[in-house]
């Protein structure tokens, strides 16, 4: 369970960026007002921008001692010994992943609205669930929607559960409140000043 008890709190994932100063800055930011866990995740940039960015985050990760994961990328996740790997619904098996991951990195699955999935994925070798979108969200617009009772259903799961989907400030107490770990912000965090997302975190933080 040394795993499963990184999953706290603020998970923040990064934006598609191509500029990679900017992207280190906002994430030192939320790692400052206290974001527990970074994922990588860059839906747009190819190979040689997806390993250089997720290297200078990466570094500010070990750095302030905070957990990193990396989005899709299996691969990207071994060859930078990165903490752990996140993987959707299309991007593998649960139980092979992890094999090849091994025991000592993070396991995250996407689960959507699903606890058939979810109660799968831990029983693979899971390190957490996550369940979404829970409310309509920018990134992804036409995900299905996650209702909040599979958070309190989830506690019945070995292994802890992230929301994610169009979490703001004023809603974020609701998925606490029904039983999340941790949640997962994009836009709310990310998509404001710099000077900004250091105090935006430490909001979010203080739910947990």
């Amino acid at each position: 369970m040394l795993n499963s008890a990184k999953i706290h709190g603020l998970y923040a994932i990064t934006p598609d960026s191509d500029n990679t100063d900017q992207l280190c800055k906002m994430v030192e930011a939320s790692i400052l007002g206290g974001a527990r866990v970074i994922q990588y995740r860059n839906k747009v940039a190819q190979q040689p921008l997806l390993k250089s960015q997720a290297s200078a985050v990466l570094a500010i990760c070990r750095k302030h001692q905070v957990t990193f994961i990396i989005n899709d990328h299996i691969a990207l996740c071994l060859a930078l010994d990165a903490d752990g790997v996140h993987i959707g619904g299309d991007d593998g098996d649960i139980a092979a992943t992890k094999a090849l991951i091994g025991a000592d990195k993070i396991l995250g699955v996407s689960c959507y609205g699903d606890f058939a999935r979810a109660q799968m994925a831990a029983q693979l070798g899971a390190d957490y669930i996550a369940f979404g979108a829970c409310f309509p969200s920018s990134t992804k617009p036409n995900a299905p929607r996650a209702e909040l009772n599979l958070f309190t259903r989830a506690k019945t799961l070995s292994v802890p559960s992230v929301a994610i989907g169009g979490i703001t400030l004023e809603n974020v107490s609701s998925v606490v409140n029904a039983g999340a770990n941790a949640v997962a912000v994009i836009g709310e965090l990310f998509n404001r000043d710099i000077q900004d997302i250091a105090p935006c975190a430490q909001q979010f933080s203080s739910f947990f």
